[in-house]
């Protein structure tokens, strides 16, 4: 991982440069690169030992701030060949999911990496990632993405339909990003410990509907359904007020729980017409 305790500027740092209209560009420093904008050109062999939140001039003698990427930036600005999960879903998946260092989680449709990167910076040097994908061009820019932030030690990648299974057992969280989520809670069920968490995401209501009532057996408890919404606010000094465009349905989140009914056994907690799910978020803390 980079230093992120040092606070001057280096070759192969990320840089965020914004300009007086806000506009945001980031690069990776090179030796001999520079960045060209409508406000100039910045030679990066001149920024190197600049603290970060320095304003430097450009070759126009237009001002720009370098600041470091947070992770918001990092995953809006990915070069994708797929949809990405948006920051605003990412951060609660975590949460839902209970990530923390030394997790072992399995993430299902990789795409172009950016929960997987995610869940490489939460889990940690002692925990791991296990991301599977069939499709080798989206995986091949994950690889990149992951090596470029130094992630790529913590996460396992694999090109294979997940329709046979996962190698993993006993992981502490699995995360499905599938157009047929449905088809693999067998197999989801099978990789993780006793109650370990499964979150999914879909886009329609339909599948969403399909996805509930598959997990709605003696294999799967806590149910819950979510959709967040983001709005944004102009920031200007004298006029604060909502944005004209505001980023909406993303997807729908689904969470459960694993866990363990012997052959033939059976639960009043299970059944059509049990609603223990999103309720419970109520119940009493001691």
């Amino acid at each position: 991982m980079p230093d992120t305790e040092a606070n001057d500027i280096a070759y192969g740092d990320q840089v965020l440069f914004m300009g007086r209209d806000r506009k945001p560009f980031l690069r990776t420093l090179f030796p001999g690169e520079q960045l060209q904008t409508h406000d100039g050109v910045l030679r990066f062999d001149d920024l190197v030992g600049i603290p970060f939140g320095s304003i430097v001039q450009t070759h126009l003698k237009r001002d720009v701030l370098l600041l470091r990427p947070s992770t918001d930036d990092l995953i809006l600005f990915l070069r994708r060949e797929t949809q990405i999960i948006f920051p605003k879903d990412l951060g609660y998946i975590l949460l839902k999911l209970g990530i923390r260092p030394g997790s072992r989680v399995i993430e299902a449709g990789t795409g172009s990496g950016g929960l997987t990167i995610v869940l490489a910076m939460m889990v940690g040097p002692t925990g791991h990632v296990y991301s599977y994908d069939r499709r080798s061009k989206p995986l091949a820019l994950a690889r990149h993405h992951l090596e470029r932030l130094h992630l790529l030690d913590r996460v396992t990648l694999y090109e294979r339909d997940v329709t046979e299974g996962f190698d993993e057992r006993d992981a502490h969280a699995l995360f499905l990003d599938l157009p047929d989520p449905w088809e693999y809670l067998n197999q989801a069920h099978d990789a993780l410990r006793g109650g370990g968490i499964i979150g999914c995401t879909v886009p329609t209501i339909n599948q969403l509907i399909r996805l509930n009532k598959a997990l709605h057996s003696y294999r799967w408890f806590y149910i819950q359904i979510e959709e967040l919404l983001l709005r944004q606010y102009k920031t200007l000094a004298n006029r604060v007020r909502p944005d004209d465009r505001m980023v909406g349905h993303t997807g729908f989140l689904l969470f459960a729980r694993r866990v363990f009914v012997s052959e033939g056994g059976d639960s009043q907690l299970f059944g059509e017409e049990s609603e223990w799910g999103s309720d419970a978020a109520d119940g009493e803390a001691g």
